[in-house]
């Protein structure tokens, strides 16, 4: 598709997509990848009339850390459409073409494409698609017993306010920063540019860059890659830019998991299973998995590694240190206002110790959280004990049984579905799922099966090939 042809396409649509109290079929809250990407895979499917809304002017993926040299941890081909329609004219592929870039990317010979060409990318599919829409924050969603559709609030930056209706819903609101519980009081004005959550790294990186000890909590990929940039702020021999500290709960700063049977933890086999165990035992899994979801590339440890050994040339001391097994037990400015004091405890040994810093980033995750708009709804949601969704396999959020319309969440069903669910590995299957759950048919086919790997024994519940009797010789499950 032509980028000419695309805005002819979209042309063709736009009397489709207008304001006033239109009835959908389905409305989406949110266009991050997730949203985007069932926006791409809906967009031309025959009878389904669609809107996604979003209260950004427009679209953006994690600009606080679009930082040259960094790069997806998964391969292109996790774009928005072609794990599950690689015939799309959504594809990363045809963004190249529509580009000129496919020559200069073949001879890139690039799996992982740079984090900022993605987000290019995205904000490219979500400009040309006529179901996008927004500068529109949704502040209200009901449900109209009478009319049997969800009543959806939206406003714009300039107060106006306006309706539409939907017969089905899909919340892709992304997730909040996780802040530890000692720095939330110091999110504040005074302390601004200084104590903040990585996804506002890259609007403060001058200041911190120009700091004396810059402090980095967090494990995961974020932490590696503030650790990494702030090292590199400071020249051959380790002078200039900011001492760098690192710290971490987990026991190591360790590289992801990243085998190719490993990564078939990110396949819906491995969803079916976990989805099936009680789920005490899926709350373990996920604290005891975080190696496939929170560790560090390989190639980022290594660059660290590469930047301390540049610096330490000649026996010089690096002006950086790493902490591994830390956790943070207390902050508070100190008296004369100028950098931190942390009180910090190492787990294994049980031992506390005490930093001072002149800022301090964490990079400390993030976690799905209940959007203000559903309020007003909420009594209607099948809240499980810990007031999370209850989700059923295509995603479909349990309500009340007065509710006719459905409900599907994106990227909040960790606790049910295990550590793909943020994962852009299986955005666009979900994104598939969910379609023809709301079309009611086959708009795309998924595969029933997409792994190797027999995660549980033969025969049990959430196993591929239960219900088939086993050769001889093959084991058998006892009740």
């Amino acid at each position: 598709m032509t980028t000419e042809h695309t805005h002819t396409h979209a042309r063709e649509h736009e009397h489709e997509y207008g304001s006033g109290h239109e009835t959908y079929d389905l409305v989406g809250v949110g266009i991050g990848p997730f949203n985007l990407s069932l926006a791409a895979l809906s967009d031309g499917a025959p009878g389904l009339r669609t809107l996604f809304l979003d209260a950004k002017p427009a679209f953006s993926w994690h600009p606080g850390l679009l930082m040259e040299g960094t790069v997806l941890q998964v391969p292109f081909l996790a774009d928005l459409v072609t794990m599950a329609d690689p015939t799309s004219p959504w594809s990363y592929l045809n963004y190249l073409r529509e580009h000129d870039r496919m020559f200069p990317f073949f001879f890139s010979e690039r799996f992982h494409i740079p984090r900022r060409e993605y987000d290019h990318y995205c904000r490219w599919v979500a400009e040309h698609l006529p179901s996008c829409r927004f500068d529109a924050r949704v502040t209200e969603v009901e449900w109209d017993e009478r009319d049997e559709v969800f009543a959806v609030t939206h406003r714009s930056a300039g107060g106006t306010v306006s309706h539409v209706r939907t017969r089905q819903l899909v919340l892709g609101v992304g997730t909040d920063p996780v802040v530890p519980e000692p720095l939330r009081p110091l999110l504040t004005p005074a302390h601004a540019g200084r104590v903040l959550h990585s996804a506002d790294y890259r609007t403060h990186r001058a200041r911190l860059a120009g700091l004396d000890d810059v402090t980095v909590l967090g494990a995961g990929q974020s932490g590696a890659e503030v650790a990494l940039d702030l090292l590199r702020h400071q020249d051959g021999s380790g002078a200039g830019g900011p001492y760098v500290r690192w710290l971490a709960r987990t026991p190591a700063f360790a590289p992801m998991e990243y085998s190719k049977i490993g990564l078939e933890h990110f396949t819906p086999d491995y969803i079916r299973y976990f989805r099936a165990l009680p789920e005490e035992r899926r709350e373990r899994l996920v604290r005891e998995q975080w190696q496939l979801y929170k560790g560090v590339s390989e190639e980022t440890l290594g660059e660290i590694h590469d930047e301390l050994y540049e610096r330490t040339i000649g026996g010089t001391e690096p002006r950086a240190a790493l902490h591994p097994g830390v956790a943070l037990v207390a902050a508070e400015p100190e008296r004369d206002g100028d950098g931190y004091l942390l009180t910090c405890r190492h787990t294994q040994q049980d031992a506390l110790f005490e930093v001072r810093t002149s800022a301090i980033v964490a990079a400390t995750g993030y976690a799905a959280a209940r959007p203000a708009f559903l309020d007003t709804m909420a009594k209607l949601v099948d809240w499980d004990e810990q007031g999370r969704y209850r989700i059923d396999g295509d995603y479909r959020v349990a309500l009340d049984a007065s509710v006719s319309g459905a409900l599907y969440v994106q990227n909040a069903e960790l606790h049910t579905h295990g550590v793909g669910a943020p994962d852009l590995t299986l955005g666009a299957w979900r994104a598939a799922t969910i379609l023809n759950a709301v079309a009611g048919r086959r708009v795309l086919r998924v595969p029933e099966r997409a792994a190797w790997t027999t995660f549980g024994a033969p025969g049990a519940a959430g196993v591929p090939g239960a219900a088939e009797v086993p050769e001889a010789g093959a084991a058998v499950v006892r009740p």
